[in-house]
C-alpha cells in the first residue's frame, strides 16, 4: 500500500481520497504503479484547485453577474464534492463558501446600482415629459415642433424603467406632442385663413394703385396713395411668394404716379425760378420800407409791392414759405404800426377820457369847497381827511389828462 497525505492505493490499485468524514474510493489505476495512480488522482485535484482559483478571480474582479457567479459556484461545488481526485477537497469548498458573501455584496452594489440609473432615469425622462408639455401650451410654432422631435430622440436614449411608470411617463409625453401638433395645425390653418384674405385684398388694393399711376390730380392722387397704403398695411401678410408680387404691382404704380409728378414739379420748378427772382427784388423794395416813418406813404408803396408780387406768379415749391414769410413780416410790421395809431385815437376812448376829466374837475371842485368850510369851521380833523381826498383826486386827474393827450 502506498500512503499520500490526502490518500492512499491499495494492493490492488484502488484509490482513496481522506475527507473530513473519512476515507472514500475514487478510483481504480491498474496499469501502473502507485505512485503514478496517486500522481493521477492529485492532477485532477490540480485542475479542480485550478478551477476554483480561475474562479475566485473572476468574481472578485466583478466581470461576471452575480447570478452567472452563483451558477459557476453551483458547478465547480458539484465537480468538488463529487470530485474523484486526491486532494484537500474540504479547503476548495470552503473557498467556494467564502465566495457566497462576496456574490451577494456584489448583488446588493449592482442592485443599488440599479435603484440610482433607474432614478436617473426616471428624472431624465420626467424632464423630458416636463419640457414637452411644457411647448405643448405654447406658440413657439416655429421651433417647437423639431425641439419635440429631439426630444423624442433623447427619450429613446433613456433606459427604460419599471414598466407601469415607464408607460405612464410615455401616455403623458405622446399626449404633450399630440396636443401641440393639433395645436400647430390649428394656428397655421387659421393664419392660412387670414393670409388667403389679406391675399383678396392687396389683390384689389394692386389694382386701383395701378388704376391711378396716370393720374395728374397730383394733390387727390397723392392723398388715395396714403389712404391705399394705409389699408395695404391694416391688411397684414399674404402667403409670402403672392405677397411679393402684389407688392411688386403696388410700389410700381406708386413709382409711376409719383415719378411723374416728381417731374412736373421739378419742370415747374424750373419754370417758376424766374419768378422767384423776381419776388426777391420785390422783397428788397418792401423791407426797405421798415421802420414805419410815414405810414400812408408806406401802406400805399406796400399796395403796389403786393400788386407786383402777385403778378410775378407762382416761385418753386422749395421758396415758399422763405420768399412769403419775409414779404408776411413786412406787411404784419405796417399793419402793427397803423394798429397803434388807431389805439391812440380811437374817438371812443378819447371821449371816455375826457369824460373821465370832467368828473374828476367837478369832485375836485366839490372838495376845495367842503375844504374851505372845513377850515372856516376850524375842524382839523376834516381838514386833513379833505386835504389828503383833495391830494388824491388831483393826482388822478392829472392821470387823466396825459391819457386824454395821447389821443389827442
Amino acid at each position: 500500500m502506498t500512503s499520500h497525505q490526502w490518500g492512499r492505493v491499495d494492493d490492488d490499485g484502488n484509490v482513496y481520497v481522506r475527507t473530513g468524514e473519512g476515507e472514500r474510493p475514487v478510483g481504480q489505476y491498474s496499469e501502473g504503479s502507485a505512485e503514478e495512480a496517486l500522481r493521477f488522482f492529485t492532477e485532477r485535484y490540480d485542475a479542480l484547485a485550478f478551477e476554483v482559483d480561475l474562479l475566485e478571480k473572476r468574481i472578485g474582479s466583478g466581470v461576471m453577474s452575480p447570478e452567472e457567479a452563483g451558477e459557476s459556484v453551483s458547478t465547480v461545488r458539484a465537480q468538488v464534492t463529487d470530485a474523484n481526485a486526491v486532494g484537500d477537497l474540504a479547503s476548495l469548498e470552503a473557498r467556494l463558501d467564502a465566495l457566497a458573501p462576496v456574490i451577494e455584496e456584489q448583488r446588493e452594489k449592482r442592485k443599488a446600482e440599479r435603484a440610482q440609473r433607474s432614478a436617473e432615469s426616471r428624472a431624465a425622462k420626467e424632464k423630458v415629459v416636463a419640457e414637452a408639455e411644457t411647448i405643448s401650451t405654447g406658440s413657439d410654432w416655429r421651433n417647437g415642433a423639431n425641439r419635440l422631435r429631439e426630444l423624442l430622440e433623447e427619450w429613446k436614449a433613456i433606459p427604460r424603467i419599471d414598466r407601469p411608470s415607464d408607460d405612464a411617463l410615455w401616455r403623458r409625453f405622446s399626449t404633450a406632442r399630440t396636443t401641440y401638433t393639433r395645436r400647430r395645425k390649428a394656428h397655421f390653418a387659421e393664419l392660412n385663413e387670414r393670409r388667403e384674405g389679406a391675399r383678396v385684398v392687396k389683390e384689389r388694393l394692386a389694382t386701383e394703385a395701378e388704376a391711378l399711376a396716370g393720374s395728374t390730380e397730383w394733390g387727390p392722387t397723392a392723398g388715395k396713395y396714403r389712404d391705399l397704403m394705409r389699408d395695404w398695411k391694416a391688411a397684414g401678410p399674404a402667403p409670402k411668394d403672392v405677397d411679393d408680387a402684389l407688392w411688386k404691382r403696388f410700389r410700381g404704380a406708386q413709382d409711376q404716379f409719383f415719378g411723374a409728378r416728381d417731374a412736373a414739379n421739378a419742370a415747374m420748378d424750373a419754370e417758376f425760378a424766374a419768378n422767384a427772382e423776381v419776388k426777391e427784388q420785390i422783397l428788397v423794395e418792401a423791407e426797405a420800407l421798415l421802420p414805419v416813418e410815414d405810414l400812408e406813404a408806406a401802406k400805399r408803396a406796400f399796395r403796389d409791392l403786393a400788386d407786383r408780387w402777385d403778378e410775378a406768379g407762382k416761385v418753386p415749391r422749395a421758396r415758399i414759405k422763405e420768399l412769403e414769410g419775409r414779404m408776411r413780416k413786412v406787411e404784419n410790421a405796417i399793419r402793427d404800426v397803423e394798429q397803434d395809431q388807431w389805439n391812440r385815437t380811437d374817438p371812443e376812448k378819447s371821449a371816455r377820457a375826457d369824460d373821465m376829466i370832467t368828473k374828476l374837475q367837478e369832485a375836485i371842485d366839490q372838495v376845495e369847497a367842503d375844504l374851505e368850510k372845513a377850515r372856516a369851521a376850524g375842524n382839523p380833523k376834516k381838514v386833513a381827511d379833505l386835504e389828503e381826498n383833495l391830494a388824491s383826486r388831483q393826482q388822478f386827474l392829472e392821470m387823466a389828462k396825459r391819457a386824454a393827450a395821447d389821443f389827442s
